[in-house]
């Protein structure tokens, strides 16, 4: 295993969570990174330019988007190693997280080379707290595939899931991507977050059928949605309407009621782990207890 250990007189990496729309949102803790940066390294040098300006901070910027940066990472990290402090900034919320920043983090920390996080405000988590839906446990897919089989494994996932689920989109995919998922969705409610921290702020809540005929009839006024966008779609029915599984004596009532209607054991115990949000294995279960104390076999034959 490599050491972790910096090298002598290595500098720092510090990756800067900034503002994902309000600027009131700065940190004491951002400011002091920016300057203790020799260099800032970001997405779009206007727009972090822009950033530093508001904060009265003149540093030297270096575009570092997804494009460019793997073949940049070895340089930086020679960089690092010989003692520059780099601050690393996306153009809004936390690098790495669906923002370039993970390779040279990853190879910074193969280096040595000592890596700090300022965190900052997250779309992620703002978008949860505010759709209101159950989501007590989700699945973060960031921005999905944008066509081909890729996608459609995506969308699969989504609708399948028990837990809830975030994505990231674009102002211009949004209205394709709700059409997508409202057929494999159902009822299943879905909150779209925009303009997040902005004036404009706006969560929008319904089946995904329901929101895409909503964006539909503003775009059809001339009113497309604008700003960068988050969906949250609720946890499953399942999921959402138990916060842990059934319990021993719940299983052990259902399953008797299940035998006495008669229903083959594997019918039985997938009807019970659907309902209850129990595993196959303790539903089977459950289901052959509740035979055996009916004096019935194992078999699939039904009461």
């Amino acid at each position: 295993m490599a050491s972790l250990a910096a090298p002598s007189g290595a500098g720092r990496l510090l990756v800067v969570g900034t503002p994902i729309g309000n600027l009131s949102d700065v940190s004491e803790a951002m400011v002091r990174a920016f300057e203790a940066a020799d260099a800032v390294l970001c997405e779009d040098t206007r727009v972090t330019g822009k950033l530093l300006m508001a904060l009265g901070i003149a540093k030297p910027l270096e575009r570092a988007d997804a494009r460019v940066l793997p073949g940049r990472v070895e340089g930086l990290v020679g960089r690092l190693a010989a003692g520059e402090t780099l601050a690393f900034a996306s153009d809004a919320g936390m690098p790495a997280i669906s923002d370039p920043g993970q390779l040279l983090v990853d190879a910074a920390l193969e280096a040595g080379v000592r890596v700090e996080v300022v965190a900052g405000p997250s779309a992620l988590t703002a978008a949860v707290a505010a759709s209101g839906l159950a989501c007590a446990h989700f699945l973060f897919l960031g921005f999905l595939a944008r066509k081909g089989s890729a996608r459609e494994r995506e969308l699969a996932l989504i609708a399948e899931l028990p837990v809830g689920a975030v994505l990231y989109e674009s102002p211009r995919r949004v209205s394709s991507t709700l059409e997508d998922l409202a057929p494999l969705l159902g009822e299943r409610r879905v909150a779209l977050c925009r303009e997040l921290t902005k004036l404009h702020e706006e969560v929008l809540r319904g089946t995904a059928a329901e929101l895409a005929d909503l964006l539909r009839e503003r775009e059809g006024a001339g009113v497309p949605p604008k700003g960068e966008c988050v969906l949250v779609v609720e946890e499953g029915a399942s999921r959402a309407s138990a916060s842990c599984e059934a319990s021993a004596e719940e299983l052990e009532r259902r399953a008797a009621e299940l035998v006495v209607e008669g229903l083959a054991p594997s019918k039985a115990a997938k009807a019970l782990a659907k309902e209850l949000a129990a595993s196959r294995d303790a539903a089977y279960a459950a289901v052959l207890a509740a035979r055996e104390k009916r004096g019935e076999g194992a078999s699939e034959g039904g009461a």
